[in-house]
């Protein structure tokens, strides 16, 4: 097996972790020390590593980096001009919430997710980015109110096969589509809840926290909102709730596995009233059969543990073989399974919140 590298993002910047065994970790950092990085990604397309990272300077404030060298050297936009909105939008940018590269057969083109809520593409890797118009323009964007963590784009889903199709997800709002390449959005979210507004659940206005697409069927998609576990199997037409084995609806994360169809995990909280882990034991839930039924697994995790797995801080590698799944808490510490969820290892601790994790396989 390559070696893997785990990038964690962090409220005071980031850190690099590798392995050759998934056992043994290196640690380098930090990085990009006072800045929150709030999103970064593993982008190993066309036979080269890049490292992508959204980290904002209280005196600067964001924009996207670039290292080409496994964070030796890091590299941004001159003159802040990475992802920057158009001077007559009358807005920008607070924060990167996300960065997405797309497939392999779009090997220049990353997605980002902003707040305030709005879409960017970048076509050379994520070095300059250009602001999606028609989601900006969207009539209903007035409305997007935002949630308890602000109002940001979270969630890009390039399709794997169809270049026009994308989905994206934000608090709040809910999931929106395009399938025309981005001309146009339609909002994807009925059978989703909004517990927090009155009457039946809205067209739009769902406070979605997270989507992941399955591994083999790019129609199956899971969300995990606030209040209720969902899975769709066309695309995110229509929603099924999935929660019933699990001990809480509540959380942020949900992970697709990288190459297993039908599986997946989250990370369940009490209530959003009460963002602690049922009985105080951290815990990671799976299924191997697409929400029919959940296995709980805390081996390794600990108890009396009244902190919370944030929505992009719980990812899995793409390892050939049994897949690697990396949890990072608000604590500061980061935990492992090297074994897709059955027993954990703690990697480091004493960091500051953990924001966000990416994990990849590299040569």
């Amino acid at each position: 097996m390559n070696d893997v590298l785990l990038a964690v993002g962090t409220k005071k910047g980031l850190w690099l972790l590798r392995s050759a065994d998934r056992r043994t970790w290196s640690v380098d950092g930090p990085h990009f020390l006072m800045n929150a990085v709030a999103a970064c990604a593993i982008d190993t397309r066309g036979g080269r590593t890049r490292l992508l990272v959204g980290a904002s300077s209280s005196h600067w404030g964001p924009g996207v980096s670039w290292s080409d060298d496994l964070g030796a050297t890091w590299t941004e936009a001159a003159d802040g001009s990475g992802i920057r909105f158009p001077a007559d939008a009358g807005a920008s940018v607070e924060a990167v919430w996300q960065l997405r590269p797309d497939t392999e057969a779009r090997p220049g083109v990353v997605w980002a997710g902003s707040q305030p809520s709005a879409l960017w593409r970048s076509d050379d890797g994520g070095e300059t980015f250009a602001l999606v118009e028609s989601l900006w323009n969207h009539p209903h964007r007035p409305t997007w109110a935002p949630g308890f963590g602000g109002q940001a784009i979270h969630t890009v889903l390039p399709h794997p096969s169809d270049d026009r199709r994308v989905l994206v997800a934000m608090s709040t709002g809910g999931v929106y589509v395009t399938d025309d390449g981005a001309a146009s959005w339609t909002p994807s979210n009925t059978g989703i809840r909004a517990d927090f507004l009155p009457g039946e659940p809205p067209e739009y206005g769902q406070c979605v926290h997270k989507v992941s697409r399955d591994a083999t069927d790019p129609d199956r998609l899971y969300a995990q909102n606030h209040g209720g576990v969902y899975r769709s199997a066309d695309g995110g037409t229509s929603w099924q709730p999935i929660d019933g084995g699990l001990p809480a609806d509540f959380g942020f994360p949900v992970v697709a596995h990288p190459h297993r169809p039908a599986t997946a995990w989250v990370a369940p909280l009490v209530a959003d009233g009460e963002r602690t882990p049922p009985g105080r034991q951290l815990q990671v839930w799976r299924t191997d059969d697409a929400g029919a039924t959940w296995e709980r697994s805390a081996d390794g995790l600990p108890g009396g543990f009244f902190g919370v797995v944030l929505r992009d801080a719980m990812c899995a590698d793409d390892a050939d073989d049994a897949a690697g799944v990396y949890v990072g808490t608000r604590d500061g510490s980061v935990y492992a399974s090297a074994d897709e969820g059955a027993t954990w290892t703690e990697l480091v601790r004493h960091l500051p919140d953990v924001l966000c994790v990416r994990a990849a396989t590299v040569g």
